[in-house]
C-alpha cells in the first residue's frame, strides 16, 4: 500500500489550502485515513482522521479551521485548511489503516508534503 500526498506549498496567513492523499494497492480496502503533521522542532501531532462509516476525529485546536473529507470509493482523503496561521507550518503526512485479506488491518504512512504559512 502506498499513500501519496499532494497540495502542499506556500500560503499567506489567513488564506486556505487543500491537501489530497491517494492510497493505492492491490485489493485495497480502507478502514480510515487521516493526517498528522510535524512542525519544526516539535513532535508529531494528529490533525484529523476519518473512518469508513463517517466518524471523524480532530485535534481540538484545529477543528474550527480544518475539515477532513473522504472519497473512499477512490481511496482518497482531503484536508481543507482555512484561516491558516504561521504556526500551521509543518510537514503534513497522510496516514491510513487498511484491511488485510486475513481479516486484520495494518497502518501505513505516506511521505509528507510541506506546508509553509507566511505572516
Amino acid at each position: 500500500v502506498q499513500l501519496q500526498a499532494s497540495g502542499g506549498g506556500w500560503v499567506q496567513a489567513g488564506r486556505s489550502l487543500r491537501l489530497s492523499c491517494r492510497a493505492s494497492g492491490y485489493g485495497l480496502i480502507v478502514n480510515n485515513m487521516g493526517w498528522y503533521r510535524r512542525a519544526p522542532g516539535k513532535q508529531r501531532e494528529l490533525v484529523a482522521t476519518i473512518w469508513r462509516g463517517g466518524r471523524i476525529d480532530y485535534a481540538d485546536s484545529l477543528k474550527e479551521r480544518f475539515t477532513i473529507s473522504e472519497d473512499f470509493a477512490e481511496n482518497m482523503v482531503y484536508l481543507q485548511m482555512n484561516r491558516m496561521r504561521p504556526e500551521d507550518t509543518a510537514i503534513y503526512y497522510c496516514s491510513g489503516n487498511c484491511y488485510t485479506p486475513s481479516g486484520g488491518s495494518l497502518d501505513y504512512d505516506g511521505e509528507g508534503t510541506l506546508v509553509t504559512v507566511s505572516s
